[in-house]
């Protein structure tokens, strides 16, 4: 297997890509932490504005995720074995940082 799965997201952790104009797009990213620090290996899961499942991805080591969606309210749910939790997000074009707690 090649060290890229075109199947999977993308590393959490990995930068940015300079290919991607930030000021055109809306960038959802995070960490999702508990009371003992960040949760790596957790499941984000992207909501839209009506609660309709849009994406999935699994943070990284750091707790991190990002997701790229379109201008918006958004609520994010992380469910892992410290806990679930959700947070709630109006993003805009650019990037857009959100922390959810879990626990």
């Amino acid at each position: 297997m090649s060290a890229v799965d075109s199947c999977g997201a993308p590393s959490q952790s990995a930068p940015i890509p300079a290919s991607v104009d930030v000021e055109k797009e809306t960038v959802i990213t995070g960490v999702v932490n508990s009371g003992d620090g960040p949760v790596g290996g957790a499941y984000v899961r992207l909501l839209d504005s009506t609660g309709e499942f849009t994406a999935e991805v699994v943070t990284s080591a750091a707790g991190q995720f990002r997701f790229f969606a379109a201008p918006g309210t958004w609520t994010l749910r992380a469910l892992s074995r410290q806990g679930n939790g959700d947070a709630t997000l109006a993003a805009d074009r650019g990037i857009n940082e959100v922390a959810v707690s879990v626990g």
